[in-house]
């Protein structure tokens, strides 16, 4: 296992997006990105008012080797969105992808899809990893759909799991990809890829 690869956050590209390390120089390309997605239901989405706030836990989240956080950029190289691995566990071996947003220009496009692959590919490929997971709202079903058309199993719901920003007691659905389902899952998202749109 590569240690080195577990603290350094890379650039990765694809077809149709370039993930990039996060930058407080990112800070209005992603505020103008979030716009509008402030009104999603079961989702935080950080605002011109809080996006500081969220990008010092982040960094807090980096520095103590838990995350890897990720400015997306589309094919014609604009601030599209942000994801990141996060609850990175060296020991074990596994990590999650979350804290995914992406600009309403861009969703039920290739983004998606092309960052997961990405995603993936560098977990199990190049850290080794023998579990990712990914984690979403109960409440939130086109989160669930996208999460289960990439190939990932549900493991079970977390019952309030967590309480959000907002108050509210949020119920979590946690899904995984284990090492050896990987290349059933990359064959599937090479034909999501290669379908036409």
């Amino acid at each position: 296992m590569n240690g080195d690869a577990w603290r350094t956050v890379p650039i990765l590209s694809g077809r149709h997006v370039t993930l990039r390390p996060l930058d407080r120089a990112d800070r209005a390309g992603l505020v103008s990105a979030f716009a509008g997605l402030e009104r999603l239901f079961a989702t935080v989405v950080p605002t011109e008012s809080t996006i500081d706030g969220w990008y010092d836990a982040i960094e807090t989240q980096q520095a103590a080797g838990r995350a890897l956080p990720f400015t997306v950029l589309d094919a014609e190289g604009r601030i599209s969105g942000t994801t990141r691995f996060m609850r990175m566990n060296v020991a074990h071996a596994r990590v999650e992808i979350g804290g995914t947003l992406y600009a309403t220009r861009v969703q039920r496009t290739g983004v998606n899809t092309d960052a997961k692959r990405l995603l993936l590919t560098h977990a199990f490929d190049t850290l080794g990893c023998q579990c990712v997971q990914l984690r979403t709202n109960w409440h939130n079903r086109a989160s669930r759909a996208a999460i289960e058309r990439l190939g990932a199993r549900m493991d079970g719901v977390l019952r309030g799991h967590m309480i959000t920003g907002e108050g509210e007691v949020r119920d979590s659905v946690v899904y995984s990809i284990l090492a050896h389902e990987w290349p059933q899952v990359r064959r599937n998202l090479d034909y999501l890829l290669e379908r036409p749109r």
